[in-house]
């Protein structure tokens, strides 16, 4: 009976094995990636040409993925080469261990023996089957008592494409990993290490390993210009970013084609904006055609980044994600999808773009894919223009005129491939016989070439011709070097401090310049422009004992701020810009446009400059209470009392209102939040960082259009939407503020449920219920009288409007705010009766109605108030002024 059975389980088995071999590949994957196991091992991939090498060892290494890489002896007839010098160590240091260990654990064993040449050497290898396969290389510079291999340099070539060019390892400490997929037409294939003049080369081990033929396809899409891209195949690429975007690390262990995906939080932006989501692998199903386990593994679709509190109203913004790369090249960009959010189908539309440009608009993947938890990926090229400075940014963000569903967006992987340059390298400009990429040039190109560089020799004439003028012109005091100032504004003291003909700020000699500027016969009179006092740089080094990292006050795109201490007693902040910021360029630019011509109580001061030395460092009154939100939550400062609360509310409302309309076309703020409103020794208010700032819009015009910049959590949503700004969307960003003061909660907190992650929807809700005395700071329970607490609430509510035609002006809100304190103080003498008035009845006049505001904000509205303000300089900016600012922080789109 027993022999029955057994001879039963051997017929089994052949049947099995057999209707294995029958079914082909797709169905077997479909049905393995729904199967109940968990790892993304479900289809196994044997490629035909499999050459591991671990260089330098003396017995072959088994990795625990499994991988076995063959000894130096094993693989001696591979390379070809008369020396036959190793290096080894018997474990490597914590500290090199300890980079990453998820990802760098598994292949520890390979660096931990070398091969090194003195002179070229080939490694050859026979190819079964021609067609894209994986060239891996890893690098770690081991001791050797005859050879430093850190400053070995040298070069890695094959047949046609440069993989490596005078690449040296910069640190002994640095586990260098790279990863290449070239396309092989022969049935060989060499590896040429060549070693720059009296240098050497080392290598720990290699990979080369087929790759499956669907694993990248000959076609892409195209972003700048929109269109197709064909002739991927002609390319060889190199892995520069591979991400599990909303994972754990994935090591070969996980993959299949022994691929290794970092985590993404790293390369997150904000990551604020992002919030886990993940599913059991299982559950992940591929389509017949298209993305498949070699694609990517199910646990890269799993898993994803949706966008944080994605069910909120208004979710005007996008999750993004940056990498570093090198300018000169185009890059393939591969992204994987999988809907493992949505609750049934046609319910999730987003947008995604790369480095700015809709890459695919409106994307529904319930349509692509027929179902929900079905892997996708799609593939874009972006040129070496399109790469601008050195940077892929990829985002996600709702779809705006959708039919349905539920704003969010959603990302699981992202591939990021370097593709080889005209010379066919993927490192330099050099091709593999060492020719230059000059001589790929046609001649066509090189009269093109020709005529720019004639261009850029009339161009450098001019440019001499207008020096020399400009030195004919000198201002007196010409004679203090490497200034900043007498240059960047113009030099008759009459004329009001305009950048209208500046375009950008550049780095030369020395000095920070204007390419464009006025001249005059005048001379530079800083005080003129409300730039006040100059101080030498020796001065400020002083006052903040050489920059003393530990007397900083906050830290900007511009660069730094420290405390100070000037020689009369004076306490001062002192904004010094760093260089090498561009966004610090702009708003130092913006800022001085500003300060120069704003002065108000309610304004934080500018005291002066210094511009020696290269430096572009300001000088401002120091508020000895610092930011608003330190005495709000997040600190242990005591709790301001109501009334504090409201005088600081109103005096930054004075602020914002002088802006609004103090100036010739008035001035949008763009970034009014509770860390930029300053308190002084006297709890005042004052508005500070203008590094945003933007002139309004002129008479017949109702809005300027621009770049959405601002910080997430204030951002006016019909400004997100439309990119249009005016003053309201400072109303709306005051709005949220005035909430913060009340709950004394940040505006964004992804830690808390869902509902309450936005501070201004979280308030507006219990409001609308009638029980927002629920949610108000514990602290001021008890100390504020009923009609105080209505009336600035109905301020906040109206300045969270939809749309800013219905929101109030900064006035309105300022009127408002004021009879708030007006309550307050009367019910510490009597019980006022509840006010019954709505937000525009308490007005004197309509918005509109100009005779309200004279030259001087802050004059007829203010003398009705109990506490007037005087304003100091009330002049304009020029109408025509350009105001130079960045993306701070926050883009949203």
């Amino acid at each position: 009976m027993m022999g029955g059975e057994k001879r039963v389980h051997t017929i089994s088995s052949l049947l099995l094995f057999f209707f294995l071999i029958y079914i082909p590949y797709p169905a077997i994957a479909k049905k393995g990636s729904s199967s109940s196991s968990s790892s993304s091992h479900v289809v196994k991939y044997s490629p035909v040409d499999n050459y591991l090498i671990d260089c330098g060892s003396t017995q072959t290494t088994v990795l625990s993925d499994g991988r076995s890489f063959r000894s130096e002896g094993q693989s001696s007839s591979y390379l070809s080469t008369s020396e036959n010098i190793q290096a080894s160590v018997t474990s490597l240091s914590d500290s090199i261990a300890s980079n990453d260990p998820s990802l760098l654990s598994p292949s520890l064993p390979l660096y931990q023996t070398a091969r090194i040449f003195v002179e070229e050497s080939t490694y050859s290898f026979f190819i079964a089957r021609p067609g894209r396969h994986w060239v891996r290389f890893y690098f770690f510079p081991l001791p050797h008592p005859s050879y430093n291999l850190t400053s070995a340099t040298f070069s890695v070539v094959t047949e046609s494409t440069v993989l490596l060019h005078a690449f040296s390892v910069p640190s002994n400490n640095a586990l260098v990993f790279k990863e290449y997929l070239v396309n092989v037409s022969s049935d060989r294939f060499s590896l040429k290490f060549q070693p720059q003049s009296k240098s050497i080369a080392f290598i720990n081990a290699i990979e080369i390993t087929s790759a499956p033929d669907t694993l990248i396809s000959d076609t892409a899409t195209t972003v700048s210009p929109v269109g197709d891209f064909n002739g991927i195949f002609n390319y060889a690429l190199e892995v520069s970013y591979r991400l599990n975007v909303g994972g754990p690390p994935l090591t070969p262990y996980n993959d299949t084609l022994g691929r290794t995906w970092q985590p993404d939080l790293s390369f997150l932006k904000n990551p604020l904006m992002a919030q886990n989501v993940s599913i059991s692998p299982s559950i992940v199903d591929y389509p017949s055609t298209g993305a498949s386990a070699f694609i990517a593994p199910n646990s890269v679709y799993a898993t994803a980044n949706e966008m944080t509190n994605a069910n909120v109203a208004n979710p005007n913004f996008n999750v993004t994600w940056e990498m570093k790369v090198d300018p000169s090249y185009p890059y393939l960009i591969r992204l994987h999808f999988c809907d493992i959010v949505s609750k049934s189908l046609n319910d999730l539309y987003f947008n995604v773009y790369l480095n700015g440009m809709m890459a695919a608009p409106s994307l529904d993947l319930s349509t692509i894919t027929g179902s929900l938890h079905t892997a996708h990926y799609q593939d874009f090229v972006l040129n070496s223009s399109a790469v601008g400075h050195g940077t892929i940014k990829v985002e996600v963000g709702p779809a705006s005129n959708v039919p349905s569903g539920t704003p969010n967006a959603i990302l699981n992987g992202l591939e990021v491939m370097k593709m080889s340059n005209e010379a066919g390298s993927l490192d330099g400009l050099f091709a593999v016989d060492g020719s230059s990429v000059g001589s790929w040039f046609s001649s066509s190109k090189l009269k093109i070439a020709a005529a720019i560089g004639l261009g850029m020799g009339v161009m450098a004439m001019l440019l001499l011709a207008s020096v020399f003028v400009r030195w004919q012109k000198r201002p007196p005091g010409w004679e203090k070097r490497n200034s900043f100032s007498s240059w960047l504004l113009p030099l008759h003291a009459g004329q009001p401090a305009s950048f209208k003909s500046s375009k950008s700020w550049s780095r030369g000699g020395g000095l920070w310049s204007k390419s464009k500027r006025k001249s005059s016969n005048s001379g530079f009179n800083s005080s003129a422009f409300g730039l006040g006092r100059s101080f030498s740089f020796a001065e400020l080094q002083v006052a903040t004992r050489n920059f003393d990292e530990k007397g900083i006050l906050g830290v900007g795109g511009f660069g730094k701020v420290y405390m100070g201490d000037l020689q009369d007693g004076t306490k001062v902040a002192i904004k010094r810009g760093n260089p090498s910021s561009q966004q610090g360029i702009n708003e130092f630019q913006t800022e001085i446009q500003m300060l120069s011509k704003l002065r108000h109580r309610h304004l934080v001061s500018l005291i002066g400059y210094c511009d020696e030395n290269s430096e572009m460092i300001l000088v401002y009154e120091y508020m000895a209470n610092g930011p608003l939100r330190d005495h709000l939550y997040g600190s242990n400062l005591p709790p301001l009392t109501w009334k504090q609360r409201l005088e600081i509310c109103i005096g930054a409302a004075r602020g914002l209102h002088y802006l609004h309309t103090g100036a010739a076309q008035g001035i949008i703020h763009r970034d009014v939040k509770t860390t930029n409103i300053l308190l002084d020794d006297k709890f005042v208010a004052k508005v500070a960082d203008f590094g945003l700032s933007k002139t309004g819009p002129s008479m017949n015009q109702t809005h300027v259009s621009t770049a959405v910049k601002g910080s997430f959590g204030y951002l006016d949503p019909e400004y997100f939407r439309r990119q249009q700004l005016t003053e309201k969307s400072d109303i709306y960003s005051f709005g949220v503020v005035l909430f913060e003061v009340l709950c004394a909660r940040p505006v964004i907190n992804p830690a808390l449920p869902r509902e309450q992650v936005n501070l201004a929807e979280w308030a507006m809700q219990w409001h609308r219920k009638g029980l927002l005395e629920k949610i108000i700071d514990s602290h001021l329970q008890g100390s504020m009288s009923s009609g105080s607490l209505k009336k600035y609430v109905e301020a906040a509510e109206k300045c969270l409007a939809e749309y800013g035609v219905d929101r109030p002006s900064m006035g309105d809100v300022l009127w408002n705010l004021e009879y708030a304190m007006q309550l307050q103080e009367a019910s510490t003498r009597i019980d006022p009766p509840e006010d019954k008035s709505s937000f525009m009845a308490l007005q004197p006049q309509k918005e509109d109605d100009q005779s309200m505001y004279a030259t001087t904000p802050a004059q007829s509205m203010y003398a009705t108030t109990p506490a007037s303000v005087t304003s100091g300089d009330d002049s304009g900016l020029d109408n025509n002024s350009q105001l130079f600012s960045q993306m701070g922080g926050f883009q949203g789109r």
